[in-house]
């Protein structure tokens, strides 16, 4: 009888993998935890809290009539787009930086400075994202104090009124500690779950008869089973063999040394 011919074809068995899972879910879950507690670490101590500071206003366009049609309420809406530019613009950037006495450029405050036109309203929310609570309220206040004026100047409107001043935040509205523990864990989880398939999927060692056959196309007659103490003193017969196979070259050597001399 032939033995059959060996492929290398990978075969996986996923009652294998699903039962390994199982057993090493103790692993899995220890990692979870360490990486959690990582994530845990490093976004409450090593990440700088920022606070968000939000001011509101409201602008009134100019009426020509007491009647408001719905033609102004839709040019209204649209005029709110052209507002929310006003507001991040150069003008008004670098005027705050320069009232504050700020240590920052156009490019870096304008990008933690935006303006939002609420529910297709003429409110526009303002709001200033900062590491201090104080500057953030600062800031915003003192970007809607020279908006209003800018957007006086070069809008045909009638006023920018005050909906809402600056608040000042008592809870920073990043880091998320919450956030970054669960991404901890969930990679921690997945990472070894990674780890602990691709060892399976490399590990080519021959552990029972069906590997034998499967691998190798060669069936088994029989059986020899050994215990861990009988497995120990073979592993110890054979190290005792090598160590005596190297005295006696040793002995060997010298006597031949000792021949030639």
């Amino acid at each position: 009888m032939e033995p059959r011919k060996r492929t290398d074809k990978i075969e996986v068995n996923l009652g294998d993998i699903f039962g390994l899972l199982l057993h090493r879910m103790w692993m899995i879950l220890l990692v979870g935890f360490i990486c959690g507690a990582v994530g845990f670490i490093y976004s409450n101590f090593f990440i700088t809290p920022q606070y968000q500071s939000t001011t509101k206003v409201y602008i009134l366009n100019k009426q020509n009539s007491t009647s408001v049609t719905y033609s102004d309420v839709q040019l209204s809406t649209t005029l709110s787009k052209d507002y929310e530019q006003l507001v991040t613009s150069r003008y008004v950037i670098e005027g705050v930086i320069k009232q504050l006495s700020l240590n920052e450029t156009y490019e870096s405050l304008v990008g933690r400075v935006s303006a939002v036109n609420t529910n297709d309203t003429r409110i526009i929310a303002i709001t200033v994202t900062d590491s201090s609570a104080e500057q953030a309220q600062k800031i915003a206040n003192a970007v809607r104090d020279l908006a209003a004026k800018h957007i006086t100047q070069v809008m045909d409107i009638e006023a920018v009124n005050v909906v809402d001043s600056a608040n000042l935040p008592t809870a920073p509205v990043s880091p998320s500690i919450t956030k970054w523990t669960f991404m901890g864990i969930v990679i921690g989880i997945i990472a070894s779950i990674i780890i602990i398939i691709v060892k399976y999927l490399l590990d080519d060692t021959i552990k029972s008869s069906e590997d034998i056959e499967k691998y190798l196309g060669i069936s088994t007659l029989a059986l020899i089973t050994m215990n861990r103490a009988e497995y120990e003193n073979s592993d110890k017969k054979k190290s005792s063999n090598n160590n005596n196979g190297k005295v006696m070259k040793s002995l060997n050597d010298a006597k031949s040394k000792i021949f030639k001399s």
